[in-house]
C-alpha cells in the first residue's frame, strides 16, 4: 500500500472503505502531453460529452491533414469559419486561438518549465487564457501532471460523490470541502479520486436496484 493510501486509509474509516471498495490507485502522469495541446482538448470537452467532444477533435485534426494537432502559429492562422466547421462554437473557437497565441508568446510555457511552478502559480498562469478556469487547470494538474494534492472543491462529481460517501443529505459548500479535505493532504488528489468513484458505485447500485422491464 502506497503513503497515500496508508494515510487516507488510518485518517479516514470512510475513505478506507473507498480504498478497499475500489482497490488501489495513484496518480499517473500524461508524460506526452504539453499544456497547450491538454487545454485545447480540456476545451473542446467543456458541456460535451465525451465522445461528441472526441468527434470535434478529430475533425479539428484532419483539418490540418492527420492525426496531430497544428502547431500553435497554425492555429492562430486558422480561419474561425474552418473552427466552426468542424464543431467548435464561436467561443471555444475564440478560446482555442487564445491558448495557442498565449503558448507562442510565452504565457502558457512548456512543461518542463511548469514542472518547477506551484500548483497555485500554474492555476494563477493558465487561467489567464480565455475560456480556461481554475476547474479546468485542476483537472490538468490532476490528469495531465498528477499533482498529488488537488482538490477541485467546485467539480459537481467530487461534491456529490461526499455527499454520497458521507451520508450527506445536501452537496457540501466549497469552503466545507475545503476544510473536510485538509485531513487527506497532502494526497487530496488520490482522495478526490475515489470520490469520483463513489458516484459511479451509487450509480451501479441504483441500477442493480431498479425494476426490470
Amino acid at each position: 500500500m502506497t503513503a497515500a493510501l496508508r494515510l487516507l486509509s488510518r485518517g479516514d474509516p470512510v475513505m478506507a472503505q473507498l480504498i478497499r471498495r475500489a482497490g488501489p490507485w495513484a496518480p499517473t502522469p500524461e508524460r506526452h502531453l504539453g499544456p497547450y495541446v491538454a487545454l485545447v482538448r480540456a476545451v473542446a470537452h467543456q458541456q460535451l460529452t465525451g465522445k461528441a467532444a472526441n468527434t470535434i477533435l478529430g475533425r479539428f485534426r484532419a483539418l490540418y491533414g492527420g492525426d496531430s494537432y497544428p502547431e500553435p502559429a497554425q492555429l492562430v492562422a486558422t480561419p474561425d469559419d474552418q473552427l466552426r466547421s468542424a464543431g467548435f462554437s464561436r467561443a471555444k473557437a475564440a478560446s482555442l486561438k487564445d491558448i495557442a497565441a498565449k503558448t507562442l508568446d510565452g504565457t502558457i510555457p512548456e512543461r518542463r518549465v511548469l514542472s518547477r511552478l506551484s500548483d497555485e502559480a500554474i492555476i494563477e498562469r493558465l487561467t489567464e487564457a480565455r475560456g480556461v478556469g481554475r476547474w479546468t487547470v485542476e483537472m490538468f494538474l490532476i490528469f495531465t501532471l498528477a499533482r498529488p494534492d488537488v482538490l477541485p472543491v467546485d467539480d459537481y462529481g467530487i461534491c456529490n460523490g461526499f455527499r454520497i460517501a458521507y451520508g450527506k443529505r445536501k452537496l457540501p459548500k466549497p469552503k466545507v470541502l475545503a476544510k473536510y479535505g485538509e485531513r487527506w493532504a497532502p494526497y487530496r488528489t488520490t482522495a478526490s479520486w475515489y470520490l469520483w468513484r463513489a458516484v459511479d458505485f451509487d450509480r451501479e447500485q441504483r441500477k442493480q436496484a431498479a425494476p426490470k422491464k
